[in-house]
């Protein structure tokens, strides 16, 4: 392949589960990956976890864990996450990585030996969750401006890079390259804030912890998340090697973020790039924002949406569809329960679901052996046809310029045109006499070809539903479902009957479902311990039934309460091969670090069930006394994973 492509979502920090807002940019980049991958591109697609700093190493020590074992249990449920949204990523970087920890040294070392960073001492005001330094003007009463919440005071010895030298070539690159960041109001923003007022140094490293990457002629420093954190984008392609994959790919065609990072990334980022003699990434896109009506998603407040929930309630294709058909890419947006079930019943069920349906319904009725090559054409159908034919190059238009959203309105432009179509000709009444068989044969022709031509258009946003369409369709794959054949109107070809399939998309019922989703992601859920009641009376059991449970020892690696109840638990268990998260209503009993470091005995094929939002894959043994629970353990350490029995 000749044609490459290189597109990147920002790496994000594994504090915590990610929420819907952090998948908004990864789902957007994976349907841009998919878009270029159907063109013929060899495609680069990476994301990862910036996985170093204070915050993570205040977080572990939290949690009773070495940073990096708190890190790689987050970074599991991220890759869980990108699996069940469908996210086809290339590769995958963890600034943990060791190829990335010797790069970044290399990189430091360079800028130092060129005169680009130099020892000095830094006093200001620290942000430690955007582990940020801001000056006392820059503090908006006191607090972070970023994140608003309260800042400490921060004097140490620090490395700097000089971003001041660059300012003077960041304003050319800006004013000679507007397509450089996008949207252009990203781009004025940063010139008019940051660039004309002019760049201070940047500091670089620091000494007040050391969960980070030595500084190599220094090692009481760590380098700082600029240089750690940035470099991802080039050191995942082999960087300091200028061959292999760097060579092949860099430099990234778009660099996608959330607008809150357009700052680092168009000009901490550049500046770095200028400093190593590394040709500049051709754009960066900065995105907006999913709101709620009362402002950002913010863990601090307690409106996150998980999109686990929402993909386990109304499937991966749906949740993708929302996030890139509510919201212009660039602008922020809404995001609500109603919007979503709206966009799923009048978008999804009624218009594509419905068209599908009919159509397949229809042939299936009126020519059980498939559509005669005899149809008859009228006027009705040429807009339509029309329509179809011009639909690819606006859709690939709108993908070239990241537009989701208006590449998928074209789209149901024409499934709402294929829908009124239907009504317009009445295919019922045109089955009530022979003498329109050719007509009734060419107007169901026109729709399974309209739909084929559609099916392949949404490939890079819903990735299920192409393959149900074509299976509702009889549609083989191959020829009819090449990305280029949806240029060229005819190829539809049935071969045989067509099978009978369940509704692409079923509707949903809207106050039912606003509840019942409302219930879930914000009420109290009923508590109930995870050690279950014994029953009255003992049942015999046969040796064969208690061979079905399996029952490992695991070792407990950390423990907290669960938020809003008072007897619940949460606790992450190394089981040797993997770590499983099981809550357990023993709260009572044990304080979350008298947890931490006990071998437990652990039910491992026990159906994970939900609790208070929290997913448990597992019990804890425990026996009932009248003061509690008392854990059943071992008497003697035991690898963790060893079988019971």
């Amino acid at each position: 392949m000749d044609k490459t492509f290189y597109i990147t979502t920002p790496i994000y920090y594994p504090s915590d589960k990610l929420h819907i807002g952090h998948s908004y940019t990864t789902v957007a980049a994976d349907a841009m990956a998919r878009y270029k991958r159907l063109q013929g591109f060899d495609v680069m697609f990476l994301t990862g976890t910036d996985e170093h700093g204070q915050k993570i190493q205040r977080k572990a020590e939290e949690k009773g864990v070495t940073p990096q074992t708190y890190v790689d249990q987050v970074v599991a449920g991220i890759k869980d996450l990108w699996q069940l949204l469908d996210i086809s990523y290339d590769r995958f970087i963890r600034t943990t990585d060791e190829k990335h920890v010797h790069a970044i040294q290399v990189i430091f070392q360079k800028l130092y030996d060129k005169g680009d960073i130099y020892k000095s001492e830094y006093e200001g005001w620290y942000c430690t969750p955007c582990e940020s330094f801001w000056t006392e003007t820059q503090l908006v009463e006191h607090k972070c401006p970023d994140c608003h919440r309260p800042v400490e005071k921060a004097k140490e010895e620090s490395y700097f890079f000089r971003l001041s030298k660059y300012q003077d070539a960041l304003i050319r690159l800006f004013e000679e390259h507007p397509d450089f960041i996008q949207p252009v109001a990203r781009a004025n923003e940063m010139l008019n804030n940051f660039l004309r007022p002019g760049l201070e140094d940047l500091c670089v490293s620091r000494t007040t912890f050391d969960w980070g990457v030595p500084v190599p002629f220094d090692p009481k420093h760590v380098v700082y998340v600029w240089i750690d954190a940035l470099s991802n984008y080039i050191t995942a392609l082999g960087y300091p090697s200028l061959t292999g994959d760097m060579a092949r790919y860099w430099p990234a065609d778009v660099q996608l973020v959330g607008k809150e990072i357009v700052r680092f990334h168009t000009i901490i980022w550049p500046a770095m790039l200028m400093a190593l003699d590394i040709p500049l990434p051709k754009q960066v896109y900065g995105h907006g924002w999913l709101l709620f009506k009362d402002g950002k998603m913010s863990k601090s407040k307690g409106n996150v949406i998980d999109p686990v929930v929402l993909c386990e309630k109304y499937g991966v294709d749906a949740v993708r569809y929302f996030l890139l058909r509510e919201v212009p890419f660039g602008s922020d947006g809404i995001f609500s329960n109603e919007a979503l079930i709206s966009r799923i019943n009048s978008d999804l069920a009624n218009d594509l679901g419905n068209l599908v349906s009919r159509t397949a319904a229809m042939i299936s009725k009126y020519f059980p052996s498939g559509l005669p090559s005899d149809r008859r054409a009228a006027h009705p159908d040429s807009e339509l046809i029309d329509l179809v034919r011009e639909l690819p190059d606006k859709v690939e238009t709108a993908m070239d310029q990241l537009q989701f959203s208006t590449a998928l309105a074209e789209i149901w432009k024409v499934v709402g045109r294929s829908n009124k179509y239907i009504d317009e000709t009445a295919p019922w009444l045109l089955a009530k006499s022979e003498s329109d068989a050719n007509r009734l044969a060419a107007v169901l022709y026109n729709l399974a070809e309209t739909i084929r031509v559609v099916s392949i258009l949404i490939q890079p946003f819903l990735t299920h539903t192409s393959a149900k369409i074509w299976a509702a369709l009889a549609i083989p794959a191959g020829e009819q479902t090449a990305w280029e054949s949806a240029r060229t109107y005819g190829l539809y070809q049935a071969q045989g009957p067509l099978p009978k399939t369940d509704p692409i998309f079923p509707r949903i019922d809207l106050a039912q479902e606003i509840a019942a989703l409302d219930a879930m992601l914000q009420a109290p859920v009923p508590e109930a311990p995870v050690t279950n009641a014994a029953p009255e009376g003992v049942a015999l059991i046969e040796f064969d039934d208690f061979l079905k449970v399996n029952l490992k020892v695991g070792t407990v690696k950390s423990c907290e309460k669960v938020a809003g109840s008072d007897k619940l638990l949460c606790s992450q268990i190394d089981m040797g091969n993997e770590v499983r998260q099981i809550v357990s209503g023993i709260a009572q009993s044990y304080a979350p670090e008298d947890m931490v470091g006990k071998q437990v005995i652990v039910v491992t094929n026990l159906k994970p069930r939900k609790i208070r939002s929290i997913m448990s894959h597992g019990m804890i043994l425990c026996a009932t006394t009248d003061g509690g629970y008392k854990v059943l353990t071992v008497d003697a350490p035991v690898p963790s994973g060893s079988e019971v029995g």
